[in-house]
């Protein structure tokens, strides 16, 4: 039998073996490993593997400890653990939530505007949804929120923290594109490419974010209009008004501030996203400091929530690694290639079809094992097709937010299922979620209609 064809069989196998082993409950990293040296034995047996192909992996490794644009992910997660724990995201909810009381949907707009706010200071889905799941959601349901409504809109504004910069998925993706834009260049000839970094990707997430945010706010407002009893007006007490403006400003402007310091440094091409990491990060602190928060024992908890987030991602990518190689080495990578490029439709059939794949994987799979495992294997063909890999990259971060809020791994749903009142149904919760989960499908068709939305902040910034 043809070695390139078994070869080629091994690896198809490989993939579904470890979504196989995922759903069995295993976890991530060990199943990535496990499951790739598996596979890489069965494959020496049949002599379409080399083991000597590993060889590579310690200088991979290295690679990774001392990229030094990754190390902006964990003074990215410093900051938003250390923000939620000064509790700005409580008083910015609360304040938020008086300011637009007095109108139908009032908290569920408030609700989105916060967790904008705390996707563009922090980048932590989870503290966010748990945050509000624990402030918001309780004033919604004593409201008379349809509980449907309450829980959707806080999961999805939740979960934006995935897609608005500082993201630490587009950290991960805006590094792997560099080199995998560079490496499809020289082999097409072009030696002196365009480089791809992560601030492009931090500016080309910019206006899908805000599009995502006004998708959002115009389900709430048709909600207020088709539907009144099922997000009521909650009128401030009288006696609250006068200090509204003040807690407005002082709830409103410190993250502010913050957010000005980190996007406008990226953007502006002031700073690296790891030298404006490091000035987030030490900002958090201060202002925990200027809120009296600030403690060791604070401190203590920031960062060992801090090094078990960067250890629970870097270990998936570890683990990925190994997949990748066994993958690539097997034929995987071709297989994939002549399966995309010889789509009807061209490269958007291409482009529709991976995110088509992307978007049903991300019910099982967590956001960060579907980049590792898929972006290696189809980027370096989208982007041989001439796909812009900044459009590329935002449609991809776009498409894996869902996977957040569908069920039955949907993380965001486990976060509020953990902090929502036992008398609520989890039906309401996966019910709820539907309606967002549309609007992320509809922000992506816009997005694949009009790549200008991506592409016109860059080239606007990199002149």
């Amino acid at each position: 039998m043809d070695p390139i064809f078994i070869g080629e069989m091994l690896a198809a196998l490989m993939f579904f073996g470890v979504i196989g082993f995922l759903l069995l409950g295993f976890p991530v990293a060990f199943t990535l490993a496990g499951v790739s040296l598996l596979f890489a034995a069965v494959g020496r047996g049949f002599g379409v593997f080399d083991p000597s192909n590993f060889g590579s992996l310690p200088n991979r490794y290295i690679g990774f400890m001392t990229n030094e644009v990754l190390v902006a992910v964990p003074l990215f997660i410093f900051m938003g653990v250390m923000l939620e724990r000064s509790q700005i995201a409580e008083q910015l909810l609360l304040t938020m939530g008086k300011l637009f009381g007095n109108m139908r949907g009032g908290l569920g707009i408030s609700v989105v505007l916060v967790g904008a706010m705390l996707a563009a200071s922090t980048g932590v889905v989870g503290a966010t949804v748990v945050t509000m799941g624990l402030i918001s959601l309780p004033a919604m349901l004593r409201a008379g929120y349809d509980p449907k409504l309450a829980t959707g809109v806080i999961c999805a504004s939740g979960t934006l923290g995935q897609i608005i910069p500082p993201s630490t998925v587009l950290i991960f993706m805006g590094d792997m594109l560099a080199g995998i834009n560079s490496q499809v260049q020289m082999a097409k000839g072009n030696f002196a490419p365009s480089p791809v970094s992560v601030g492009d990707l931090f500016a080309g997430a910019l206006l899908p974010g805000i599009l995502l945010v006004s998708l959002y706010l115009g389900y709430v407002l048709f909600k207020a209009a088709t539907a009144p009893a099922s997000c009521p007006a909650t009128p401030v007490p009288a006696d609250e008004k006068g200090a509204l403006l003040r807690d407005f400003f002082v709830a409103l402007v410190p993250p502010l501030l913050l957010i000005l310091a980190v996007l406008g440094s990226i953007l502006g091409g002031i700073a690296t996203p790891t030298e404006a990491a490091s000035v987030g990060a030490v900002g958090a602190m201060v202002l925990a400091t200027l809120r009296w928060r600030l403690s060791f024992r604070i401190l203590r908890e920031t960062m060992i929530a801090t090094a078990t987030i960067t250890s629970m991602v870097f270990i998936i990518l570890l683990g990925a690694s190994v997949f990748s190689i066994v993958f690539r080495m097997m034929g995987g990578d071709n297989l994939v290639h002549e399966f995309l490029s010889n789509l009807p439709g061209g490269p958007l059939a291409a482009v529709a079809v991976v995110m088509i794949i992307m978007f049903f994987l991300g019910f099982i799979l967590d956001t960060f094992e579907i980049i590792f495992i898929v972006i290696p294997i189809t980027a370096p063909v989208l982007l041989m097709l001439d796909i812009d890999p900044i459009w590329l990259g935002v449609l991809v971060g776009v498409n894996l937010q869902t996977s957040f809020l569908t069920p039955p791994f949907g993380f965001a749903l486990f976060y509020l299922r953990g902090v929502a009142p036992a008398d609520l149904p989890t039906s309401a919760i996966y019910k709820g979620i539907l309606p967002f989960v549309l609007l992320q499908v509809v922000a992506i068709a816009i997005l694949f209609a009009f790549p200008q939305i991506v592409t016109w902040l860059p080239k606007v910034i990199s002149g």
